[in-house]
């Protein structure tokens, strides 16, 4: 998990791909604000909240789903380094913090939120790297030529004679790559035909919110992670669920208000 170290202070391969992450995703937000005529001093200070915010909200909802672990290791809470973020406590930390610096500083919420939407995929992809170098979220044994060794101190008891198991995270990642390709497709193609409607950036918000939530609907299937079950699903399955249904309802109460005028 180490990168290297230097007297003494370690630098984690975690770290660096968060890091690198949360880079590309300002970069290409950078490009798009640029094509908006948005002034880039907006992104810059916008994608400083989000990390904070969705830091903290993914390191929350992890300790939540983890608190039997966390109660008796109160500590490592702060170790973030260690992994423990989940993806769907940072869409909530950053959501909250899209919306109230919009709100603040009145900008067009749905248009910031679409450019995020966009670049969120391609960081979520780099950023799903580290988790190889932690050994961590991988998925059932397996012999195809893909399957990655895991060491045995973090296999779960169950499975302490297999050695390969599915690298359920760049399943993920390139996942996220084929949805920010689609989503910096539509982006461009808004932005050549000049259609800057705030029902078009709702649905580029929709489309992300979507098509991640099958992504990580369908790869939970093969996941091994220990998680709480509702309704005979994983946890994140259920959420999942639940933001397709939100989301495409929303959707179609925009389409009924739009034909309504």
């Amino acid at each position: 998990p180490i990168l290297f170290s230097f007297n003494g202070f370690n630098i984690y391969w975690y770290g660096f791909f968060i890091l690198l992450s949360a880079v590309a995703a300002i970069i290409t937000a950078w490009y798009l604000a640029k094509l908006y005529n948005l002034k880039i001093d907006i992104i810059i200070d916008l994608a400083f909240w989000l990390i904070i915010s969705g830091i903290i909200g993914a390191r929350i909802y992890d300790v939540i789903l983890e608190w039997s672990y966390f109660s008796n290791h109160l500590l490592d809470i702060f170790k973030i380094w260690q992994g423990g973020l989940a993806i769907h406590g940072a869409l909530i930390g950053g959501g909250l913090a899209l919306y109230f610096y919009a709100k603040k500083y009145n900008y067009n919420f749905w248009q910031l939120a679409a450019i995020t939407a966009t670049v969120l995929p391609l960081g979520q992809a780099f950023g799903r790297f580290g988790n190889y170098f932690n050994q961590e979220l991988f998925g059932y044994p397996t012999n195809l030529p893909w399957g990655i060794p895991i060491d045995i101190i973090h296999r779960p008891w169950q499975y302490f004679d297999y050695t390969c198991f599915h690298p359920t995270f760049l399943y993920e990642s390139i996942g996220n790559l084929i949805i920010f390709f689609i989503l910096i497709c539509w982006q461009i193609c808004l932005i050549k035909k000049q259609k800057f409607l705030e029902f078009n950036h709702i649905l580029s918000v929709i489309i992300y919110a979507v098509l991640y939530s099958l992504l990580r609907f369908f790869i939970e299937f093969i996941r091994i992670d220990t998680t709480p079950i509702l309704s005979g699903l994983r946890f994140p399955q259920f959420i999942s669920l639940t933001i397709i249904l939100l989301s495409l309802g929303f959707l179609a109460y925009k389409i009924l208000k739009k034909n309504r005028v």
